[in-house]
């Protein structure tokens, strides 16, 4: 991203680490890295995007710059437990101005079930979670960024709803899960929209 010119992407969606141990390929997994990594990723982030969505995780909001809102991935059936019970609820730091199509707001949660396919990352994003993010906080032809790509949820949103999509991985494997998702979903009509 130190490469990029200032607010050269319309969004970037992201998904970053959550300093909870997830053994990833790449990455150790530690809340001391979570933080070093966020404190290097955000002013880039900000510096090269008119809006900036990032999946933080529960708990690691305090590590991240104080976001323009909050949205919330809703999750009915609970995901996880932690000390005060069940989890049902993620948040998602928005930073920047959403894409407002003809003056329209959507409400700022998301409810749905995290069903993922298993597709050999540890923790993939549900697409059709993705694809309602990007949906309804970008336009067509907007370039979308994710810079922490994983198994490339958010690519394959991208592609089945006509956004330009960017997409950096560490992980050689991850990478690898990713550009096959992508060029699978570019290779079928969209029959499903957010």
């Amino acid at each position: 991203m130190r490469s990029m010119p200032d607010k050269s992407i319309e969004c970037i969606i992201t998904d970053p680490p959550y300093g909870v141990n997830v053994e990833y390929a790449s990455f150790v997994d530690t809340k001391e890295n979570l933080t070093a990594l966020v404190n290097d990723f955000m002013p880039e982030a900000l510096r090269v995007a008119n809006c900036v969505i990032v999946f933080c995780g529960n708990g690691n909001q305090k590590l991240y710059p104080q976001p323009d809102w909050t949205l919330c991935w809703h999750i009915p059936a609970g995901n996880g437990y932690n000390a005060w019970g069940f989890t049902t609820w993620q948040p998602i730091l928005a930073y920047g101005k959403p894409y407002r199509e003809n003056g329209r707001a959507y409400p700022d949660s998301i409810s749905m079930s995290p069903t993922s396919d298993d597709n050999g990352h540890p923790c993939p994003k549900p697409d059709k979670l993705m694809s309602a993010i990007v949906s309804k906080y970008t336009a067509q032809n907007w370039t979308v960024f994710d810079p922490f790509m994983g198994s490339g949820s958010t690519g394959v949103a991208c592609v089945k709803l006509d956004r330009n999509f960017i997409g950096s991985e560490l992980s050689p494997e991850y990478f690898a899960i990713a550009e096959r998702r992508i060029q699978q979903a570019a290779l079928q009509p969209s029959f499903w929209h957010a």
